[in-house]
């Protein structure tokens, strides 16, 4: 049977991408996947720390009725207080348990979110690069999205976001560290964003969110800190997973938070809570909620990644590839070298048995992406096919 025109042209947009996936199972059926450096995907190579395992044998055990039932679909209360307390001591902003609904992950958060607050033919600005479902998201609900680029360092163009705003402007995402090229937005970059979205909101008579994904805040290297875009501006919104930071990407749990000082906060909680119910979501895990509330200041160890990232960073450089130094997340985003065609190279490297993503799936040609969360066996083979790549 037929399907529906807006799946055949999200199917379309992708299938480069797809055949780019297809050619790296072909390829380590024919060489061995244990000969293929697979840089494709950012699949957490780390195991959750001890204190994840330690407490879910605990909720495991618990023989305490109740434990596996519906709960309020906004997710337990107990977990969202302690989420509320963590953001709240994190912040200076004083959350409260009804500002923070638990989510199936965040990409389940932002479509919610995105149901939320979309009507048919609004808009989301999206800064380029970005993680390329986003596109899809807004798609969901019939709105369009505004791709402004960021500046030659990946940085926000506050100005640039200003002339595309528009009267059907719903909201701006934004997403630090960045997938596909680790950068770490700056503080100032966040007061410059906050003091547009606050002049068009009063222009417009009704508030832009600002929507932050941030599954990466705690892979960050070299002292980094990553600013909270709720300290510049009061309609932000907080979207986030325990994927990363428990190494915990498939079991799909994490929340959203809004700031109680938006006028709109109250009515953006209700309307995700009935959100949830329409999109089929109904709550996020219960295992999951009752895990992570009680390991909100556990992190993975980064060592490992920034070992990895300092390795192919210097494979890169000794290759004479252009590349902006990541500050978080587990990416590397080069620029292609020749004639900037992201794709033939990705095929070159694909004959070098080096997986990576070509740049346009980010919405910026001519770079890849080169994701390395991966083993170290891994590293050594993308180094070595690296330096023949650079030497051909």
């Amino acid at each position: 049977m037929p399907i529906s025109k807006l799946v055949t042209e999200g199917l379309e947009s992708a299938s480069w991408i797809r055949r780019m996936f297809e050619a790296g199972i072909q390829l380590k059926q024919k060489v061995g996947a244990d000969q293929v450096a697979d840089l494709s995907l950012g699949n957490p190579v780390l195991e959750p720390p001890p204190e994840v395992i330690e407490r879910l044998q605990q909720i495991a055990a618990d023989p305490t009725p109740g434990t596996h039932r519906y709960m309020p679909n906004a997710g337990l209360p107990e977990t969202r207080q302690a989420v509320a307390s963590h953001l709240a001591a994190a912040t200076g902003v004083p959350y409260g348990p009804d500002n923070v609904v638990m989510t199936v992950g965040a990409g389940g958060g932002l479509v919610v979110l995105l149901k939320s607050l979309l009507d048919p033919g609004d808009e989301v600005v999206l800064l380029a690069p970005f993680f390329a479902e986003y596109t899809h998201y807004v798609a969901n609900f019939r709105a369009n999205s505004v791709i402004v680029r960021t500046d030659d360092r990946f940085r926000p163009d506050a100005q640039a976001v200003a002339e595309a705003i528009t009267p059907r402007t719903r909201a701006v995402i934004v997403n630090s560290p960045n997938n596909p090229s680790g950068v770490v937005y700056p503080a100032e970059d966040f007061a410059a964003l906050g003091a547009v979205l606050d002049e068009a909101s009063e222009r417009q008579g009704r508030p832009i969110a600002l929507i932050s994904d941030e599954p990466y805040r705690e892979i960050v290297y070299d002292g980094v800190e990553v600013p909270w875009p709720v300290n510049h501006y009061r309609h932000s919104v907080h979207v986030t997973s325990f994927s990363k930071d428990l190494a915990l990407p498939g079991e799909r749990i994490g929340y959203v938070a809004f700031n109680p000082a938006s006028e709109d906060a109250v009515d953006l909680w209700r309307a995700m809570v009935f959100g949830m119910r329409a999109l089929g979501f109904v709550n996020a895990p219960a295992i999951q909620q009752r895990l992570v509330a009680g390991l909100l200041d556990v992190r993975v160890d980064v060592a490992g990644y920034a070992e990895k990232r300092g390795r192919l960073l210097d494979a890169l450089d000794a290759g004479g590839f252009d590349v902006v130094r990541p500050e978080g997340a587990f990416y590397l985003f080069p620029r292609v070298p020749g004639d900037g065609d992201d794709v033939a190279f990705v095929r070159t490297c694909v004959e070098e048995r080096l997986l990576v993503v070509p740049g346009s799936g980010f919405a910026w040609p001519g770079h890849v992406r080169l994701a390395y969360a991966v083993t170290d066996r891994t590293v050594d083979l993308a180094v070595e096919a690296l330096a023949r790549i650079a030497s051909a």
